[in-house]
């Protein structure tokens, strides 16, 4: 099966890649929209005539995020909705607020690399927020991406991805010793694998789910990572490359979201990994780019699905 290519590439903003589409009558979430990419994510859509709610933690960041893009685009029809991805709560009273149908679904917040730190649940932190919380968000509005035929999922994904698969024996770290970026690079893994899951059980329903890889940028998690001199060193050795990163903008690093979420070029496209505003190819060992073999294998979508449903029961 062929890549898909576009015309658009790394330097490519999420302007460029929406320009002349139109929106109208449709509409989107974006979930950690009140920072970063998500910033830029939401403003594209809204430029180009979508409703967009901003799931975020924070209200009133929210509010002022809103209140921005609607400056700057002219549409007023840009909502905020508190979302709380660690706490079950939160994503059912979300969803329980949800009316009406839903084109698309940006699964954009996310958290790198954090200290260890557990859930009331007992569930470890960047598994629960990037992964957990955002397969409660989906699942729980099916219905209404359903209902709007032809919706779209996009969920953000990274390079880190390459650093772990799901170790399902040891999902949370109880056993083995806590590493952020093994944490980080399994969460991310599992937004790849439920793109690919979620695209084989709603195909019928009319349902697209593609993951994205955004870049590097330096939005202000990266910016606070604080990393030691030992896991400096030991990037470098491992991933040479990432000494050449090309540091992209959020306006940027939200494109190749806006090109998946919108683009009339990916119509009917699912369970895909994309990276520069292209489908990538396989990973190749000491590079950031590529998706790993793991990450698109059905059979680890499949229980990736089941075990996280059971989580969440």
């Amino acid at each position: 099966m062929p890549l898909i290519t576009t015309p658009f590439g790394p330097s490519s903003t999420a302007a460029d890649v929406i320009e002349g589409i139109d929106l109208s009558g449709r509409r989107a979430i974006v979930t950690g929209a009140a920072s970063g990419i998500g910033i830029e994510t939401a403003r594209a859509l809204a430029s180009a005539g979508a409703e967009v709610t901003l799931a975020v933690r924070s209200v009133e960041a929210g509010q002022r995020v809103a209140s921005d893009i609607t400056a700057t685009t002219g549409n007023s029809r840009v909502r905020v909705a508190p979302l709380n991805l660690i706490d079950p709560a939160s994503v059912a009273a979300f969803v329980s607020r949800w009316k009406g149908p839903l084109h698309l679904l940006i699964n954009n917040a996310g958290v790198m690399a954090t200290p260890e730190i557990r859930t009331p649940q007992g569930w470890e932190l960047q598994f629960a927020t990037n992964h957990l919380g955002h397969f409660a968000l989906a699942t729980g509005l099916h219905a209404a991406l359903v209902s709007a035929g032809g919706a779209r999922i996009v969920s953000l994904s990274s390079a880190g991805h390459t650093r772990s698969p799901v170790v399902f024996d040891d999902i949370h770290f109880r056993h083995r010793p806590y590493d952020p970026f093994l944490a980080y690079g399994q969460s991310k893994t599992a937004n790849i694998l439920f793109v690919v899951e979620a695209s084989r059980r709603w195909a019928d329903d009319g349902i697209t789910a593609n993951a994205v890889m955004p870049g590097a940028v330096r939005t202000e998690g990266v910016a606070n990572l604080k990393l030691t001199a030992e896991q400096i060193a030991q990037a470098r050795e491992n991933r040479p490359s990432e000494a050449q990163t090309f540091w992209k903008t959020p306006a940027q690093g939200a494109a190749t979201s806006v090109l998946v979420a919108t683009s009339p070029l990916l119509d009917g496209i699912r369970g895909r990994y994309f990276e520069d505003s292209q489908e990538a190819g396989p990973h190749q060992p000491g590079t950031m780019s590529g998706v790993a073999t793991y990450a698109l294998d059905p059979e680890q979508a499949r229980r990736l699905w089941d075990v996280s449903a059971e989580l969440l029961t």
